[in-house]
């Protein structure tokens, strides 16, 4: 009888008996760990600059319009990474990208910490955004390119779990090392100041993400449209097995209709109407959304929302630990449940939490007053509300809008056209960060926390409406049936 051969949805193929996977999940789940490590960075990178603020204000002499600035600068960065990344990695390969990124990655860290002027900090973080633009994309296609759809959720969420470990890391190794030093503007190694550090402890992991990059293969879908037909049998036979790599390449090369050509930015226009491809339009809706709620207003400002009600500076740092803890919770729920239920359900789930949550802080900073110093000063039984309402919400994004908006950008194009897709949906991603977060001092100062919140909970309720209307489930889909 012939050997038992299963594809990679576990299901059996034809001639065969049941018994045994082919697929080599160890290495799978290997590549993919090391593919999160850019996961890792995206999130201590954008989660550093969070209890660096004051040091900022102090070394630069920074007001608040310009503070605003130069956290977000790193913003423009990853929008201009994003959009050429995914054109670059068509060309160059995914993996190749991932290196360049983890070498910016580097060079960021050490810029950041280093720089005695605005200008000089700006620009650090600009190369760290291109960094941070370039794996946000990158490493969920990968992994979605590698991983069988049976358990692709779950691999491509865990990127999720790296970004939120790596903001964890970044809000814990701020407060231990403001903590150390007395506070986030005092000397505390090598006469430099404690926000500095805070830039160079990421020195040590953009290091290891540099060389375990050196030791996964390239993408087998990406050699497969390059005509790298050996190369990407070989890697195929390597994750699925030697008896289905030709099968499996023969099933990628069907899903591109004989058009291997190289991929273009024109490819995202269906010929046939003369338009926008409407797959194209529903990866820029997701990208948009998961910022329009202000999820990086707790991330980038944490630390000064929760001084500006009364918290001191420690406190609030640890808050942002607990948050982080909390995030990484809600990510094992998504993984748990994100390949049983699927991706549509998480988001609807999330959208409806974040609305409700994000009413209830809103509601809670309506009723603060002013001190005599100006500053808002909330009741005990309001605080309380927007502690556990901030967190719930932060919970709710996490087990859904987090992961499964980079899984679904990941996954749900049609092979020829994902690289210039995730370009486009990651630039806008990027640009509705920057747009969300270079707001936010504006609005504190204009409308106050209330009405900032109001405005993040009324984008959650229209994202509603946009999970019910325009989002189509890739739950268990090949990457090879995937539409545009």
């Amino acid at each position: 009888m012939a050997a038992d051969i299963y594809d990679t949805q576990g299901a059996v193929l034809e001639g065969s008996a049941p018994a045994q996977r082919t697929e080599n999940t160890r290495l799978i789940v290997q590549i993919s760990c090391v593919a999160t490590l850019g996961g890792f960075l995206f999130g201590f990178d954008s989660g550093v600059i969070n209890g660096t603020i004051d040091g900022l204000k102090t070394a630069f002499r920074s007001g608040a319009t310009a503070t605003g600035f130069e956290v977000a600068s790193m913003l423009l960065g990853c929008a201009i990474g994003a959009f050429f990344a995914g054109r670059v990695a068509d060309r160059w390969g995914r993996r190749s990208v991932l290196i360049v990124a983890a070498v910016l990655f580097l060079l960021s860290a050490l810029g950041a910490g280093a720089a005695q002027a605005a200008w000089w900090f700006v620009a650090a973080r600009v190369v760290g955004g291109f960094a941070v633009g370039a794996a946000s994309i990158i490493a969920p296609a990968y992994i979605a390119e590698v991983a069988p759809a049976r358990y692709r959720g779950r691999l491509a969420t865990v990127q999720q779990i790296a970004i939120i470990g790596g903001l964890f890391c970044a809000f814990l190794s701020n407060y231990l090392l403001a903590r150390a030093a007395g506070a986030s503007t005092a000397v505390l190694w090598l006469q430099q100041e404690a926000w500095r550090w805070m830039f160079w402890v990421q020195a040590l992991p953009s290091s290891l993400f540099l060389v375990s990059l050196l030791f996964i293969p390239e993408s087998p879908r990406f050699l497969a449209l390059r005509r790298r037909d050996g190369e990407a049998v070989a890697v195929l036979g390597r994750l699925y097995g030697e008896g289905v790599a030709r099968a499996k390449l023969d099933e990628i090369d069907a899903s591109l209709a004989g058009d291997r050509h190289r991929p273009r930015l024109s490819d995202l226009i269906d010929r046939a109407r003369g338009r926008v491809r409407p797959i194209v339009w529903v990866g820029v809706g997701l990208a948009a959304f998961q910022q329009l709620v202000g999820i990086n207003v707790v991330f980038y400002y944490g630390a000064v929302l929760w001084q500006a009600v009364g918290f001191s500076e420690s406190d609030a740092l640890l808050i942002n630990v607990l948050s982080g803890a909390l995030s990484i919770g809600a990510c094992l729920v998504a993984i748990a449940l994100i390949d049983r239920i699927g991706r549509k359900p998480l988001l609807w789930i999330g959208s409806i939490g974040m609305t409700v949550t994000l009413a209830l802080v809103a509601a809670a900073f309506a009723g603060a007053g002013l001190d005599a110093g100006g500053h808002l000063v909330l009741s005990h039984a309001a605080g309380l509300l927007a502690l556990v309402a901030a967190n719930a919400y932060v919970v709710f994004f996490n087990m859904s809008w987090g992961p499964a908006m980079w899984v679904m950008l990941g996954e749900m194009f049609p092979n020829q056209i994902r690289g210039s897709a995730l370009a486009v949906a990651g630039a806008v991603q990027w640009m509705a960060n920057f747009a969300i977060t270079v707001s936010f001092p504006l609005l504190l100062a204009g409308i106050g926390l209330a009405g900032a919140y109001g405005l993040y909970a009324a984008a959650a309720a229209l994202s509603v409406w946009f999970v019910f209307r325009c989002v189509r489930e890739t739950r268990g889909k090949e990457l090879e049936q995937m539409e545009g």
